[in-house]
């Protein structure tokens, strides 16, 4: 005997297909959605976009030579530039981050390698509850304990302040980064007689690096832009900072600079306020573009 395959139509079934039809109700209502969604993005993207384009458009025709290491000019006074506030950004950030970032990292190894499983939630909520503190308060809590203890505003007491902003972002993507190895390099570390302290610094720790230098970067990003907690703490002076004094004198800052210049009826200040904003915007981009680059290589 013969097979024959046989033909569904003769069989009284109908063909089966499995195009979808291009006048379904699902699928418009799948175009339809994906439509949505890209508007939903563009929408979201679009303020980011235009505060990017007006920025560039009124303080990148200002950058010159002058203004990034000049100091800031007397109202109605041409010329003059902001070079103490850049040095004073970067000193304080530094100054923040000297502090968070070690703090930050070690506090992140407890909770993933270390902490029992009592101490570990609790430590994770007060991190969690720090990082939702207006920048305010923190500006405020650093001027009573550090502005008012030594008697003046300070870079110290504006990196001390920056410090307690930048602590819960390193912490949690510290921990974060350290979950995403996988537990056989801990398995393995261990059974070739390395003890935890070992595995965790010559194993776990340079294979999360990466996804650690990331969470700092977005910390000292964060850090950069902050304005409240240095008008409680560092305050501002038309002046390089002074390093006679160690620094324990008010300083000068981007995001205070941009303040200050941008709410004064003065066209030259105002002028400096945008070019101010453009270079702080550049140093957040080149932290990103730090971070992109330091996560180019996985985390295994």
């Amino acid at each position: 005997m013969s097979s024959q395959p046989q033909d569904s139509s003769a069989s009284g079934y109908p063909k089966s297909s499995l195009k979808r039809s291009p006048t379904s109700g699902r699928t418009l209502f799948g175009i339809l959605m994906t439509a949505l969604t890209f508007l939903c993005a563009a929408i979201a993207i679009l303020p980011l976009f235009l505060v990017l384009f007006y920025v560039v458009i009124q303080g990148a025709s200002q950058i010159n030579a002058k203004v990034l290491m000049d100091l800031p000019p007397p109202p109605l006074v041409q010329g003059g530039g902001f070079g103490n506030a850049i040095l004073g950004t970067l000193l304080m950030v530094g100054i923040g981050a000297i502090i968070s970032i070690p703090f930050g990292i070690l506090a992140a190894i407890y909770l993933s390698e270390f902490s029992s499983g009592k101490s570990a939630p609790w430590i994770r909520f007060t991190t969690n509850v720090l990082s939702g503190v207006p920048s305010i308060i923190v500006g405020v809590f650093a001027y009573g304990i550090v502005v008012l203890t030594f008697g003046t505003y300070s870079a110290w007491a504006g990196g001390f302040a920056l410090s307690i902003l930048m602590l819960p972002i390193v912490v949690r993507a510290t921990e974060e980064s350290l979950k995403l190895v996988p537990s056989e390099i801990r398995q393995a570390s261990v059974g070739l007689g390395a003890t935890n302290f070992q595995t965790v610094s010559r194993v776990v720790l340079p294979a999360a690096l990466p996804a650690i230098v990331t969470g700092t970067t977005l910390a000292v990003a964060r850090a950069a832009g902050e304005t409240a907690p240095l008008l409680f703490t560092a305050l501002f002076i038309q002046y390089w900072p002074n390093w006679d004094k160690k620094l324990m004198e008010p300083t000068a800052s981007l995001s205070v600079l941009i303040y200050n210049f941008a709410t004064v009826p003065f066209k030259n200040q105002q002028t400096l306020a945008w070019a101010a904003s453009f270079i702080l915007v550049l140093l957040v981009l080149f932290t990103s573009m730090l971070s992109r680059l330091a996560t180019a290589r996985k985390v295994y």
